[in-house]
């Protein structure tokens, strides 16, 4: 048995919760997290780390759930608060492929950087992309499964919109094949985030307390 930051630990077995600290949390339900944490800090002697670190554990057990105090109450705001990072991290890379290979002088190192930024767009952001819409809580996949699947339905579908491509007027080539792919990257992200959308309003109005 180990002590490590100030709770019990032993492999194969759930952390120890001091009694005092859920007392104390019980005690402090509907209070946001730094007070809570200050309560426990003084109540208990531990560091506030600790403190913190017992109530994530908590957390994970269902003793509590912690919520955001000020939650989006609409999809735009869901749509630009921290709950969306992703999806503007994912256009955020597309509009960086657009300047790399638009923009950019096609020298060393922009041409490594293209490179790398190609590999990405096609090989992983479309299986990604329907990763999230398809499976948008966090612990539906673990993030090796959600790597594995995003690799593998990618070199599904990217061959599939080549092949689309091909009976098109535009026909397979690099502004239709970049274009076409941005599209379906950025409609299944949008998908993504309406569906946590939903299953953060459906989680919204739960209690503090188990």
């Amino acid at each position: 048995m180990d002590e490590r930051d100030g709770y019990m630990t032993e492999e194969n077995e759930a952390p120890e919760i001091d009694p005092r600290v859920l007392s104390l949390v019980q005690d402090n339900i509907g209070n946001p997290v730094i007070d809570v944490v200050s309560a426990v800090s003084e109540g208990t002697g531990l560091r506030i780390d600790q403190a913190a670190r017992q109530l994530y554990i908590l957390d994970q057990l269902d003793e509590v759930r912690l919520r955001d105090n000020e939650p989006p109450r609409g999809m735009i705001s869901f749509g630009v608060s921290v709950y969306s990072i992703r999806f503007w991290a994912i256009l955020s890379t597309l509009l960086a492929t657009f300047l790399i290979i638009y923009v950019a002088p096609q020298v060393a190192p922009y041409s490594w950087i293209r490179i790398g930024l190609g590999f990405i767009v096609v090989l992983f952001l479309p299986g990604s992309a329907l990763i999230e819409a398809l499976y948008p809580k966090k612990d539906d996949l673990e993030e090796l499964e959600r790597f594995a699947l995003s690799v593998g339905l990618s070199l599904a579908l990217s061959p599939l919109v080549g092949f689309v491509l091909n009976y098109t007027p535009w026909g397979i080539r690099l502004d239709p094949i970049i274009v076409a792919l941005s599209l379906l990257i950025f409609l299944l992200e949008a998908v993504a985030v309406f569906q946590k959308y939903q299953y953060f309003i459906m989680n919204l109005e739960l209690v503090e307390a188990r």
